[in-house]
Order: C-alpha cells, then structure tokens, then sequence
C-alpha cells in the first residue's frame, strides 16, 4: 500500500478549503452584485480605507488595490494588492490574485489567487460603486470579508461613516471593520506608481 505523500494531503487540503470557501455562500442570502460594471473605467488604483480584513493584511497600512486588464481580453483582471505590514516602513507586502469578470453586469467576479486552486475562484462581488467610479465596496455572500475603497486615501468623515451604513446595511457585522492607515507624500511611499515595478 502506498504511503500518502504528505504535500499532496496538504495541497488536497487546501483546496478542499478553498472549495468550501467559493461554495460556502450558500448558508447566506446572496449579496447583490451592482447592476452594471464599465470593467475598463474600473481598472487602476484604489485605496482601501477599511476592511473586514483576511488574515494576511490585518495589519495592512498603505493599502492600494490596482486592477488592469489583461492585453487582449475584457474579462481578466490582473490584480495588484499592495500594503505596508504593520507600520507606514513595514516590510511591502504584495498579491496577485487574477479575477474573471462574470458574464452580466460586470459586478461578479471569481477571484483566484494561487495556481493550486484548479477551477475553484472565491466570490467577489462589486456590492457598491457610485456614479463618478470614485468610491466603491467589495464584499462576498458569506458576509466574511468586505472592501471599502475610493479614489482618494482620504474622504470626509461623513462620506467615511455613510459608506460604513451601506456594509451594514449588506448585513455585516462593522465591528470587525478595522479603518486602514494612510500616509502618503513622504518616504518610503511617496506615491502607489513608485511602488510598481519597471514597465508596471
């Protein structure tokens, strides 16, 4: 009898968990997807002001989400998720997740992360997005995480505070929002391009 290889049991595991993950919204009402998406006027930056964070960017400062579509399609969005851990000169952390537009309306997504996940993708929903594309929400069905980002690093705390209404009102818990620290203008982030490679 062969003995299992122990990194296969681990790469079966994950994506048992991942699959849990990407199918796991069903216990909860489907979170609406905003009507309509123009994907190409969605791409670039986009600061995230708050989260219900994954582990990974509990700590996150500095927090930029850029979206560009791959050359050649309309529907395959190269994600760059870059933060600071910890500190405004913590160690850079960056992700590159690819997310696959839906067909539809352009505000479902499946976000796939790592090259093991097969055909699995986590739900990604554009639950929120304003007329001038300047300030937007991301959230999933599983009311597990959320997304609040704009434009701008900084918005009113009136806007801040409506913005965190429209979470609760999609039936999060906005206790477990945490509020991303910005500082911008001065080393080591001057500005999100200066963190792009060459040519990026």
């Amino acid at each position: 009898m062969t003995t299992p290889n122990p990194r296969h049991l681990a790469l079966a595991a994950a994506v048992a968990a991942i699959a849990s993950l990407a199918t796991g919204c069903a216990s909860s009402p489907k979170l609406p997807a905003v009507s309509h998406v123009d994907v190409p006027r969605f791409m670039g930056d986009w600061y995230v002001l708050a989260a219900i964070p994954a582990a990974q960017e509990a700590r996150a400062h500095n927090a930029v989400e850029t979206y560009r579509l791959r050359p050649g399609t309309a529907d395959v969005v190269e994600t760059t998720y870059r933060f600071r851990d910890g500190a405004f000169d913590g160690p850079l952390v960056t992700l590159t997740p690819v997310g696959h537009v839906q067909p539809g309306g352009g505000g479902e997504w499946g976000m796939k992360f790592w090259w093991w996940q097969g055909p699995f993708r986590l739900e990604y929903l554009v639950a929120h997005l304003d007329e001038g594309y300047t300030e937007t929400i991301i959230g999933r069905s599983a009311r597990d995480y959320a997304w609040i980002m704009a434009r701008t690093p900084e918005v009113s705390e009136a806007d801040y505070q409506r913005l965190v209404g429209l979470v609760q009102g999609m039936g999060y818990d906005t206790s477990k929002l945490r509020r991303v620290p910005h500082r911008w203008g001065e080393g080591p982030d001057r500005s999100p391009g200066e963190r792009r490679p060459t040519g990026g």
